[in-house]
Formats: C-alpha cells, sequence, structure tokens
C-alpha cells in the first residue's frame, strides 16, 4: 500500500502541456485567452505545476494548528448594559472573542462596570473599537479590573490607531505630537500583559473604501512600519513594540487572493518587524483579525450576503487568521437581528466544527497555485510599500494625497468593472430579484456614492478615505424606481429565431429588472404585427426587439414605425447591421459591451423618474 498515486501513469512535462494547450488554441492569442490581469496587476496564469514552487521562498506559518477566535462586535455607545447582555447570551453560543464599539469620548468606571459585568475576563478575549481620543482612561480602567486574575490569562486589545482616525477623518483626535507620544503610554502600560495589544492597524479602511489587496496590504504594512518606527525612536524596543501590534483587515469574495493576501501579510510583516530589530519568534509573527467584507454588501437581495460571507469566512480561516467576526448579512441597511447575527457566528463555527477547517496549521502550504499568488501580491505590495516609505513614510505620504489618490483610481476602477458587469455584485447587478421592493426605504442605505474620498475640512490634501459599498450606485438607481410611485413596464418582443430571441430577452430582462422596472417576458411572437399589438396593448414604455442579428435589419424598422413613438425602443445586442439602423432613427441598443449604470440612468430620465 506503499505506492504513490498515480503512479502507473508516466509524467506529462510542461512542454508537453503547453503543445497541446497551443494546438486547441488554433492561433488564438494564448495571453489574452487563458491569462487572467487582476486588479492588482498580476498575471495569473491557466495553471500551476510542482517546478513553480522552485522559483519561489516560502514561508510556513508557525501555529501548531489553525486554530481562531469567532468574534462578535457590540455597539456600546448608546447602552451598556445592552451592550452587555447581548454579549452575555452569545458567549453561550460558540463566541469566544468580544469587541465593543464605544463612544469617542470614552467610557467611565462605572458604564465599564455595567458593559463587562458577569464576563469572566480570563475565559473570552475582549476587545474596544472606536478609542483613539481617550485611550489612556480606557486602558487604566481595563487593568483595574483585569488586576485580580493572572496578567497571561488577559487576552484583549484596545485600537489606539491615529493614523487610521485621520485617514478617515482628515486630523488627529488630538495634536499630531500628543498622538504619537500616546503609542508609548499604550505600549508601557501592557507591557506585563503578553496578550494584550494596544496598538492597531485598521487596514480593513482600505478594503472597504475600494481599494485593491494590494494597496490594503501595502498601506497597512506602511501603517504598521510607522508605528514601529515611532516606537522604537521613543526607546520602546522592537520585540515589545511588534508585539503590541495588531491588524485588522478585510477579507473580500476574491477567494483564493485573499487567502494568498493573509499569507503575504505575514512574510511582509516579519521582514519588517525583523528590519526594526526584533529577535523573538513572537514579535515576528503577525496578529490578525479579519473581518468579512462590508464593501460588498448589498441592500437589495440581502440574503445573498450570507453566501459572500461564507466564502470570505472559508479564506481567512484557510490562511490562518487569529480572529474573525463575520458581518450580519442585513447590516448595510439595519441593525442587526437576532436571525442575522445567528447566521454570522454559524457560518464560522460550521467550518470550525463540522468542517474541522481548525485541525491543520497553514492548510493552504503547498499549493503550487496558492503560493505563487502569495508571492506575486507580497512583491506587489512590498513595491507600494517602498514607495511610500520613499515619501517619508505612511503620514507623509498621507498628507501629500498619495495614499487618497491610490484609493481612488481603484475604486474608480471597481466601481467601471461594476457598471459594466466585469465585476458582478448578484442581485444588484445581475440576476436581480424582479419583483423585490424596500421594505423600509428609509433604513435602505442606497445613497449613491461620489467617489473613494470624501472633501471634509482636512488641513492636507483636502481628501480623507471614505468607506462605502460597491452596490450603492445601483441601489440608489432602483430605489428612485421604487419610490416614484410607478414601474415603468418593460415589453420583450421576441421573434425570429427561437434560441436568439429567447437568449436575448433573458439578457435584456436582467439589464431592465437592475433599475427595478417590471418585465414582461414572452416567449415568441408569430409576427412583428402579433408581438407589437401586444406592447401596445400592455401601455409598455420600453420595447425590447429581440432576435437573431440577421432578423434586425428588415424587423426593426417595422416594429419602429408600427410603434409611432409610443414607447421607447431598444435593440437587443450589437449587430451589423446597426449603423444602417441608427440613419433609419434606431438610437438605442443595450448589449454585453453596455456600461449598464450609465445606460440604465439614462432611461430614468427618458421616463421622468
Amino acid at each position: 500500500m506503499a505506492e504513490k498515486l498515480f503512479s502507473a501513469f508516466s509524467p506529462v512535462s510542461t512542454t508537453k502541456w503547453e503543445e497541446v494547450i497551443t494546438k486547441d488554441l488554433k492561433g488564438a492569442d494564448y495571453e489574452k485567452k487563458l491569462v487572467w490581469k487582476t486588479m492588482e496587476g498580476i498575471n495569473v496564469r491557466p495553471y500551476y505545476r510542482a517546478e513553480d514552487l522552485s522559483k519561489l521562498s516560502l514561508v510556513r506559518s508557525a501555529k501548531t494548528d489553525n486554530k481562531w477566535l469567532v468574534r462578535q462586535d457590540f455597539d456600546a455607545r448608546n447602552n451598556v448594559a445592552e451592550a452587555n447582555s447581548e454579549a452575555l447570551d452569545v458567549l453561550n453560543k460558540g463566541v469566544d472573542a468580544l469587541g465593543f464599539r464605544l463612544k469617542e469620548e470614552g467610557i467611565t468606571a462605572a458604564d465599564l462596570d455595567t458593559l463587562l459585568e458577569n464576563i469572566v475576563l480570563t475565559a473570552v478575549e475582549i476587545n474596544f473599537t472606536n478609542t483613539c481620543c481617550n485611550v489612556n482612561d480606557l486602558i487604566t480602567l481595563f487593568l483595574r479590573k483585569a488586576a485580580t486574575g493572572n496578567t497571561a490569562e488577559i487576552r484583549a486589545s484596545i485600537d489606539y490607531d491615529p493614523l487610521r482616525y485621520i485617514t478617515l477623518h482628515g486630523a488627529f483626535c488630538k495634536d499630531e505630537k500628543t498622538s504619537f507620544e500616546q503609542l508609548q503610554t499604550v505600549v508601557q502600560a501592557v507591557k506585563d500583559y503578553a496578550n494584550f495589544r494596544t496598538v492597531g492597524v485598521g487596514a480593513a479602511i482600505f478594503h472597504n473604501a475600494g481599494a485593491s489587496i494590494v494597496q490594503e496590504l501595502a498601506f497597512g504594512m506602511a501603517m504598521g512600519s510607522e508605528y514601529m518606527s515611532r516606537l522604537t525612536e521613543a526607546g520602546i524596543s522592537a520585540d515589545l513594540a511588534a508585539q503590541k501590534i495588531k491588524f485588522s483587515f478585510g477579507v473580500g469574495a476574491n477567494y483564493f487572493m485573499e487567502m494568498a493576501k493573509f499569507r503575504a501579510a505575514r512574510i511582509l510583516w516579519s521582514t519588517i518587524t525583523s528590519a526594526y530589530g526584533a529577535k523573538d519568534e513572537e514579535s515576528l509573527k503577525m496578529y490578525i483579525h479579519a473581518l468579512t467584507s462590508a464593501w460588498n454588501q448589498t441592500v437589495y437581495d440581502p440574503y445573498v450576503n450570507m453566501l459572500r460571507g461564507t466564502t470570505e469566512s472559508m479564506s481567512a480561516v484557510l490562511a490562518g487568521v487569529d480572529s474573525l467576526e463575520v458581518l450580519p448579512f442585513d447590516k448595510a441597511f439595519r441593525k442587526p437581528s437576532a436571525f442575522s447575527n445567528r447566521i454570522a457566528r454559524n457560518t464560522q463555527i460550521i467550518l470550525k466544527e463540522e468542517s474541522y477547517f481548525d485541525r491543520t496549521a497553514d492548510p493552504a502550504a503547498g499549493s503550487y497555485y496558492i503560493e505563487t499568488l502569495t508571492t506575486a501580491i507580497a512583491e506587489e505590495a512590498w513595491k507600494l510599500f517602498k514607495q511610500i516609505e520613499e515619501k517619508g513614510g505612511y503620514l507623509a505620504a498621507f498628507k501629500a494625497g498619495f495614499i487618497q489618490e491610490q484609493v481612488k483610481t481603484s475604486a474608480q476602477k471597481r466601481e467601471m468593472n461594476i457598471a459594466t458587469r466585469r465585476e458582478i455584485l448578484l442581485g444588484t447587478n445581475q440576476y436581480p430579484n424582479f419583483t423585490e421592493h424596500l421594505p423600509n426605504p428609509s433604513q435602505g442605505g442606497a445613497s449613491q456614492h461620489t467617489g473613494s474620498c470624501s472633501t471634509k475640512d482636512s488641513p492636507f490634501a483636502g481628501e480623507i478615505i471614505a468607506e462605502y459599498r460597491g452596490a450603492q450606485a445601483f441601489e440608489a438607481l432602483r430605489y428612485a424606481t421604487d419610490k416614484c410611485g410607478k414601474q415603468p413596464q418593460v415589453f420583450m418582443l421576441t421573434f425570429g429565431n427561437l434560441a436568439m430571441c429567447r437568449a436575448r430577452a433573458q439578457f435584456s430582462a436582467n439589464f431592465f429588472a437592475c433599475a427595478g422596472y417590471k418585465i414582461v417576458d414572452n416567449n415568441r411572437f408569430v409576427s412583428i404585427e402579433e408581438g407589437v399589438k401586444a406592447a401596445l396593448t400592455a401601455k409598455a414604455e420600453i420595447v425590447v426587439a429581440c432576435s437573431s442579428d440577421d432578423d434586425y435589419a428588415e424587423a426593426v424598422p417595422q416594429i419602429a414605425q408600427q410603434l409611432g413613438g409610443k414607447a421607447i425602443l431598444v435593440v437587443a445586442g450589437e449587430p451589423a447591421c446597426k449603423a444602417d439602423l441608427e440613419t433609419k432613427g434606431i438610437k438605442n441598443f443595450i448589449s454585453m459591451r453596455s456600461n449598464v449604470l450609465e445606460t440604465l440612468k439614462w432611461y430614468q430620465k427618458e421616463l421622468g423618474i
């Protein structure tokens, strides 16, 4: 039984594979047909082999298992008693890490007592967010409560992250000098607590502003490097500084790329901390908290968010993150319900308890594809990181507007990809639920995004990083239909070739349903006259001619004449006779080449919505 799998088969060389592929392509361009060019500028080949690993410098996880903490966060800004009650409830449901969002002005001793009442601090990881402005008082109060326990058993974090604060707000909470001096204080205060991290690197903000994977990684590394620089210059040892930093990354739906991102992050951070003089093995490790994406959550067809959260969770845990928060599927448009919170928790509990993802350390290790992606992402992120360092570090690059411009460019590219369906948001810009309406439009969150950076009152380049969701522009379009009081009808006038008319009707139905219009579909009309009569009887505002290209030259002008301007005529496809049709007054065409968003905006305007 010691035989190797497939030992009976002769090995096939890469050259042989390439010869067969070239033959099958029949002269088509290999690079254009088979090589995927990612947003990050990485060329992904159609296959990888063991020989590809010989070109890579591999770094393995230092963990002996793949255990991670199941985290759930609570808003404690307005009602600490309610947050405490909710937290106690989930501790019996598989959660072993709690996060509390506090008021920006801080928390009183009495409120902290209420918030942590009956929570055993040595039994669960406690995390505090939104703490930048009053971190000293919080640390003092929390340490007072933690003093009765064994310091080694206290697992906690406070996200003191002045660079994140200035990135989102355009100014420091306090002045720049005080903000960075505060770093020393928060690190020294917990130097005796091995598992208490007080410096946060909130790189997830870049993910949720539309940045690329490489940008999120590079900017996160630059923030962490600046903290290491400030702390070591102040006399803090590199080992202590590194052990008090905690990273938070977003995790998107690009399954293998996201997995490789986290693995690349560990490589880069080990390199950076070593450069600052860290020698302890624990100092070279990166402590990572992951949050599933808020950027790709949608208001319409929100149950799809559950599926997004599942694949994102898998990417994160297979990459070996230390803790994970799965965002509830309805977080984008209302306070999450008990049901949505339960589904969010159970998403990762299933991965742990039923799929056993916690049993194998670095399960992606050795994958030809993922190892290659890991190295490629690390190299691209390192290039961008060095550009930031050459500009004087993260803060200097932000003041110069470099960070904002990078994110803005990436976000605009992603917005164009969504508008043209190169990037799919299921249920929003493709395959929408035709009959769905927002149950409570005031909670829709469907305001249109106006750019990845906002122009608040900033003393620097005039812009800050603004988090948003990729679906917002389409949601604003559909929401306008929902609230206008009428639902335009789009009539599929199907004729001629059965296969083509049905395919184009389905394409067109999905196209216009993204704007919330009522779709009137039809199998196939026997004649043009029958189809036009049915469209006029239905009082359709838009009539879509659906057939083969060969049928259009003669039929479409007849349809236009018979409609007599009583409806907008649209042709499904980009037929060879398009130029000729345009000379006859046929102006509207939709196809795979269309900018769906801009096209639908035009129809909204024409329909008076």
